[in-house]
């Protein structure tokens, strides 16, 4: 029987990766480019494996812990930002220790294209003293995967795994490999206080780690690889590289016909003894690499006290750009400055040239309930705030977008959860400023709730807008606390959010249909003038879980060409054609929130009128 070959995303690679090496427990919080994994273990999984979205990165992480504690191999998914979250026990898990494997995937994503930050987990590596796998495609990451278990495993300690944007979400052909031999974890033993994280332990366990680490650069070493290409003798020239980097640079070396050396690194602690081999003989090394200088300053440091003179050129030196993420095209023209070479660039013909794409900013979907949630506080500001200022802080979700124009709703986002508590700190220096604060169904089980209670008991004078649209959308419609479903389709108990706000201690709480702009309006007109902790819970589903309705439609004996609906709501399905309004009858989810903007009663039909 031939070997299995499938085409397979990096993040469904990892994911079988992970089954195949006999995982029991698998959790995590979506985030792109994460998210898939948790998701394909859901869908691959056996009995034997448990599998959860925790309503945070640090319940993801504590919970696998756990269950490694116990002998079970885990694994715990999120991006690069949700490692902040985790962090806390983390950095203390390290020094406890674990039984079972236990890998923590943190997708790093350099661009960045779709995150708040280009953070790189290998400085996190390095700072909580951990192992870091890091894959430079999707075939090396379906099979590094097991590696990090045993690794974990074999020194008793958690480790990264640090896929990035371009491997999560690339394709490659995988073989598909028979599983291998599952341990029966052991279960929980006390081990005479051994998972108790005291000071003294704490102390010791430190000296331990350093001796790992020491340990471990040698057992990198020979993992690790160190390629020659082209003539072997008198090669005064390398390259040093990782993660997906490698690849672009693989791939850019065979159009160039220059003999240099090639390091690739995979993992950290540095394989300092493989460095040491490949620095043997040059006298120039170009680093390449995402996104911040790593293996850059290893090579240096190394050199320093080595006392081995060459020139590294990278980030550091300006030869390498110091943000963004690498491509084929970038890495061939850092090469031929490397090499002082010049590659001809042969013209496209006119008829070859691919036309230009046009812009295409985010926008909030067409039947979005948060566009009819911001513009109803908009127009009850303006319209019975007494010209009061007001300030707006935003939240991680799809709803960031309402920054953007016309609605311009989001002066501040900083991290998940923070939206009301940024709300709480402004509103101490202005206390006569209207302080609203925007935040997700998703994101308040998240970190939403430690923000609420915090204003509740410090008496903070701010409107909490939560914006539940049953699901968690930008990600994926993943399920949550308040849906009543888990990932695995069971049936699941529903956390009401107006229930827990309520046993909060928050009196004043309004439950507001968005799709209902004036009533939504007034709604939020009857808080503005009192005082405290109110709460807005505007409730309307996403489109992307709804059935929608009729489509509007606009009637072009009544529509006057004012430009009121198209300038101040931003749905992408209105335009202006011949002077009139028109409304895409394909786009349009007939939410309604348009209908009552219109004082002409031009904007017929929508869900609301059905």
């Amino acid at each position: 029987m031939g070997i299995e070959t499938r085409l397979l995303m990096g993040n469904e690679a990892i994911a079988l990766g992970a089954l195949r090496a006999g995982v029991r427990v698998v959790t995590g919080y979506p985030g792109t480019p994460s998210t898939e994994i948790l998701e394909t273990v859901a869908s691959h999984k056996d009995k034997d494996v448990y599998i959860e979205w925790s309503v945070n990165e640090k319940s993801a992480l504590e919970v696998a812990a756990g269950a490694a504690y116990s002998g079970a191999r885990a694994m715990v998914t999120m991006k690069q930002v949700g490692l902040n979250v985790a962090s806390d026990p983390l950095m203390s898990l390290n020094y406890v220790g674990v039984k079972g494997g236990m890998v923590v995937v943190v997708a790093d994503d350099p661009g960045p294209i779709s995150s708040q930050t280009e953070q790189d987990t290998r400085h996190f590596g390095i700072f909580a003293k951990l192992m870091v796998f890091d894959p430079s495609t999707p075939e090396e990451a379906y099979l590094m995967i097991a590696d990090a278990f045993d690794y974990s495993e074999k020194y008793g300690r958690p480790v990264l795994f640090r896929p990035t944007t371009r491997v999560c979400h690339g394709y490659a052909s995988v073989n598909i490999l028979p599983p291998l031999e599952k341990k029966e974890p052991e279960g929980f033993s006390k081990d005479g206080g051994r998972f108790v994280i005291f000071p003294r332990l704490t102390a010791q366990n430190h000296k331990i780690i350093e001796r790992l680490l020491e340990e471990l650069r040698d057992d990198f070493s020979r993992y690790d690889k160190n390629i020659l290409t082209g003539a072997a003798s008198g090669v005064k020239k390398g390259i040093a590289t990782g993660g997906v980097s490698y690849a672009y640079v693989r791939e850019a070396l065979s159009e160039i016909d220059e003999p240099c050396k090639l390091l690739k690194v995979s993992t950290i602690p540095f394989p300092e003894k493989l460095a040491l081999d490949f620095l043997e003989g040059l006298n120039e090394v170009l680093v390449i690499e995402e996104l911040d200088p790593v293996i850059e300053r290893e090579l240096i440091a190394l050199c320093g006290r080595r006392h081995i003179s060459l020139t590294i050129k990278g980030k550091l030196t300006g030869h390498t750009p110091d943000a963004g993420e690498n491509t084929v095209q970038g890495v061939r023209e850092m090469l031929c400055g490397f090499f002082d070479i010049h590659m001809e660039v042969v013209p496209m013909s006119p008829g070859q040239n691919p036309p230009l794409l046009p812009a295409r900013p985010p926008v909030l979907c067409a039947g979005c309930p948060h566009r009819g949630a911001f513009f109803a506080v908009k127009q009850a500001v303006n319209r019975f705030a007494g010209g009061r200022k007001a300030v707006f802080s935003g939240d991680i979700g799809c709803y960031t977008l309402g920054n953007a124009q016309p609605l311009d709703m989001v002066d501040t986002c900083l991290c998940m959860g923070a939206g009301i508590t940024i709300a709480q700190g402004i509103n101490r220096v202005e206390p006569d400023t209207l302080n609203f604060a925007f935040i997700g169904d998703s994101t308040f089980f998240h970190t939403g709730l430690p923000g609420l209670i915090n204003a509740v008991y410090n008496e903070a004078n701010i409107i909490i807008c939560i914006l539940d649209n049953a699901t968690t959308a930008m990600t994926g419609n993943q399920p949550h606390p308040g849906m009543g479903v888990t990932v695995t389709g069971k049936t699941a108990p529903r956390l009401s959010i107006y229930d827990i706000v309520k046993a909060a201690g928050v009196s004043d709480i309004a439950r507001v249909n968005p799709f209902d702009v004036p009533a939504a309006t007034e709604a939020v007109k009857g808080m503005l003038d009192k005082t405290g902790v109110r709460v807005l819970l505007f409730e309307g589903p996403c489109i992307a879980v709804s059935r929608g309705g009729v489509p509007c439609e606009i009637n072009s004996y009544k529509c006057t060409g004012c430009r009121v609906c198209v300038k101040n709501l931003g749905c992408p399905v209105m335009y202006m054609e011949n002077g009139k309004a028109v409304i895409d009858s394909v786009l349009c989810t007939g939410c309604g929130e348009c209908v009552s903007l219109c004082r002409f009663n031009a904007i017929e039909g929508g869900k609301a009128h059905v």
